[in-house]
């Protein structure tokens, strides 16, 4: 399967693209201007890490009803638990005491577009050299998402795994679905 190619009808493609930067900027200082989430502790309120992907069309605050200063919010291509997702979660229970973990994938993912050997071929015939990293990616979002929980129960740096649930969220109309961890 070839990477997915840039869709010239789209905004986001190359050739349409300008900088944010500065326009972000000034988005922050009107922010500021109203700022009220001074004083927030460090300490997420409701003890909870959210590892999710990190596709734009997902609004994870206001998906779940969150609040600031009330979740960890853990990012990355797919939402796949990998080792550096681990060493967050470890920091985010060990320092600040989180004991729920929340996997969310969805639908409609990239990762579920493209092969591994055949990106890593694609960049190492573009830059001579072979990712030594592993991109992770999947055919089928509900069992990576169980293969993620597995990840997390089998991991001996995790202390808190009696909570840990995971959802594939429906991008055509916002619904969380449950994975069934079979573990129990």
């Amino acid at each position: 399967m070839a990477p997915p190619t840039a869709d010239p009808s789209d905004p986001a493609d190359e050739d349409a693209f300008t900088p944010s930067t500065d326009e972000l900027v000034a988005n922050n200082a009107r922010y500021m201007e109203t700022f009220s989430d001074a004083g927030l502790g460090l300490v997420p309120r409701r003890h909870l890490a959210v590892v999710t992907c990190m596709d734009s069309r997902m609004d994870i605050f206001e998906m779940l009803g969150l609040g600031h200063g009330e979740a960890h919010i853990i990012r990355n291509a797919g939402g796949v638990v990998t080792d550096d997702v681990i060493r967050s979660l470890v920091l985010s229970q060990r320092l600040l005491r989180t004991k729920e973990i929340l996997l969310i994938h969805h639908s409609d993912c990239g990762m579920q577009k493209i092969t591994e050997d055949v990106f890593k071929a694609t960049l190492e015939a573009e830059v001579g050299i072979r990712p030594s990293w592993a991109l992770e990616s999947f055919a089928d979002p509900y069992a990576d998402v169980r293969q993620s929980m597995g990840r997390l129960h089998n991991s001996p740096f995790v202390m808190y795994k009696d909570h840990i649930r995971g959802f594939v969220y429906e991008v055509a109309n916002g619904q969380l679905v449950e994975v069934v961890d079979p573990r129990g």
